[in-house]
């Protein structure tokens, strides 16, 4: 167990990070706990030994309410755009992190709550967990890629339903729009999320973060832009001492040890 990043706990499983939001009761984002996050995933991302990151809220009601808008209280833009800031080069990091990340949704998930688990790979949803991107309901907007990812991920009206019309969405809806990947019962979402990031350790490290940035790069810019860069990236990975053990493991019928190398 890892306490040296503020707002945050770091287990570390074998080739998986567990980050745990404890920043109690609601697991409100704060800039030093932003901050943390940033540095924890650059952290990981030097970790060779780590190929997946799952992350979960502490406890059994709050994935996490997003900010906490006694900051925003009295009106102050100098604070608004610090923690904008913050919120954005946050979550960009954990989108950009090389290996892949899954968000155990333990509860709500309203706001850059529900931001954080969007710049995720993957979403495992609890079935008692409520989703929700509610600022225009007090005058503001989701600033940290909420309009974006959910856009990207469930499609352009259930992102209008969700951001402009102030709805809130159960698991059950979550999964049929997209929004969760996989449900878990109450108090297994973690579980789950572990057995999913436990499959990524049968993959190439090496492969995984090539093909994840080329899966994204399908958000920015058009497919023929983006098919010359695959072509090289597959050439690419036979440089890797991971191609070489998974065609040798395989043509041996073994399991292969992967060196993310």
């Amino acid at each position: 167990m890892n306490d040296s990043y503020q707002g945050l706990k770091l287990e570390k499983r074998e080739h998986v990070a567990v980050v745990t939001l404890n920043i109690p009761p609601a697991h409100t984002w704060t800039a030093e706990s932003l901050s943390a996050l940033i540095r924890l995933v650059k952290d990981l991302d030097t970790d060779r030994s780590i190929y997946a990151l799952v992350i979960t809220g502490d406890g059994e009601k709050f994935f996490s309410a997003g900010a906490d808008l006694k900051l925003f209280a009295d009106g102050d833009k100098g604070v608004a755009a610090t923690m904008a800031r913050r919120f954005g080069e946050a979550f960009e990091t954990l989108a950009a992190f090389r290996g892949v990340t899954i968000a155990a949704i333990n509860g709500y998930a309203m706001g850059g709550g529900l931001e954080c688990a969007l710049a995720c790979d993957l979403r495992v949803v609890e079935s008692h967990a409520q989703l929700a991107l509610p600022e225009a309901t007090v005058g503001l907007l989701p600033c940290a890629g909420g309009t974006q990812w959910l856009a990207w991920t469930v499609g352009e009206a259930w992102a209008k339903r969700m951001v402009l019309l102030g709805e809130r969405v159960d698991a059950e809806t979550a999964l049929r729009i997209g929004l969760a990947d996989e449900l878990a019962p109450k108090g297994q979402g973690l579980a789950r999320a572990l057995a999913l990031a436990e499959k990524v350790s049968k993959q190439s490290p090496s492969s995984v973060a090539a093909c994840k940035r080329l899966i994204q790069s399908a958000r920015h810019a058009p497919a023929h832009a983006a098919l010359p860069g695959e072509r090289e990236a597959f050439i690419g990975l036979f440089d890797t001492e991971d191609h070489r053990e998974g065609v040798q493991a395989f043509l041996g019928k073994r399991p292969p040890v992967w060196h993310n190398a």
